[in-house]
């Protein structure tokens, strides 16, 4: 009991000791102590410790040779932190501050793949895949020949899949809830963007859908119209995909439709 007494006191000594001492460095306003504790903890993939010293180093060393090495690894700390908001931000001041850096590529890469990691599910807002999108395209501009041009077009079209199945899903959605009308102008615009989708027979085939059901529950003076819209859209369809797997569904509103059109034309 004696001994276990001792290794708890021991434990609690030691913790303790190695509080003062960071308390020291952090408190000694000495700007190489503090930058070389920042290094040590950083080696020691102790990120936060390192990320609070680097940060009070920053002032002291600002416009002087350390300040490359010093940003570059305060950046990292914040992604590997898991903080990609602040890596993408602080990965991209490196670049543009040390223009001339051989590591502004890597950081310009980070910087992008930051925004890769913050993208998330297809079903929630899409605002930093785009951002990825946007980042990887630049690089790839900007360093053609880089051996990290193919890594980030598989990431581009990892993410343009994403927005595709978030762009069905939001024509899904308004169709589901009966907005027939924002159904199409959803599809359409998923069509425009992703013009080589591989649901483009779907997509067409629910706008079909859309634009009947917006008939049939159309005002009269507007039905007439809108079964003509739909006409026209099932011959579209039918010269595209003339063995799709929906055309015994589509032959029923089609004759529907053109029996409504003359019924509502005259």
């Amino acid at each position: 009991m004696f001994k276990k007494f001792l290794l708890l006191f021991v434990v609690i000594g030691s913790l303790a000791s190695c509080k003062t001492e960071y308390e020291k460095i952090r408190s000694s306003n000495d700007p190489v102590k503090i930058l070389q504790a920042a290094h040590d903890n950083y080696e020691k993939e102790e990120w936060y410790t390192a990320q609070t010293l680097y940060e009070l180093a920053i002032p002291f060393y600002r416009g002087k040779k350390e300040a490359e090495d010093l940003f570059y690894r305060f950046a990292y700390t914040h992604y590997y932190l898991n903080e990609f908001i602040l890596s993408a931000h602080y990965f991209k001041t490196f670049s543009t501050s040390f223009y001339n850096s051989p590591r502004r590529e890597e950081c310009d890469f980070m910087s992008a793949f930051s925004n890769y990691k913050l993208s998330p599910s297809f079903k929630l807002d899409q605002s930093h895949s785009q951002k990825a999108i946007d980042a990887f395209q630049r690089f790839v501009n900007t360093y053609p020949t880089s051996d990290r041009v193919a890594l980030c077009n598989e990431y581009i079209d990892e993410i343009r899949a994403k927005l595709e199945l978030k762009a069905f899903d939001q024509g899904l959605l308004y169709y589901n809830m009966k907005q027939y009308n924002s159904a199409i102008y959803s599809f359409e615009s998923m069509l425009k963007d992703f013009p080589s989708t591989s649901k483009g027979e779907e997509v067409r085939y629910l706008m079909i859908k859309a634009a009947y059901d917006f008939a049939e529950n159309s005002v009269y003076e507007k039905k007439s119209e809108r079964y003509q819209t739909v006409i026209n859209n099932l011959k579209k369809f039918n010269k595209k995909y003339p063995t799709s797997k929906y055309k015994r569904e589509l032959v029923t509103i089609e004759n529907d439709s053109l029996s409504k059109y003359t019924k509502y034309k005259s």
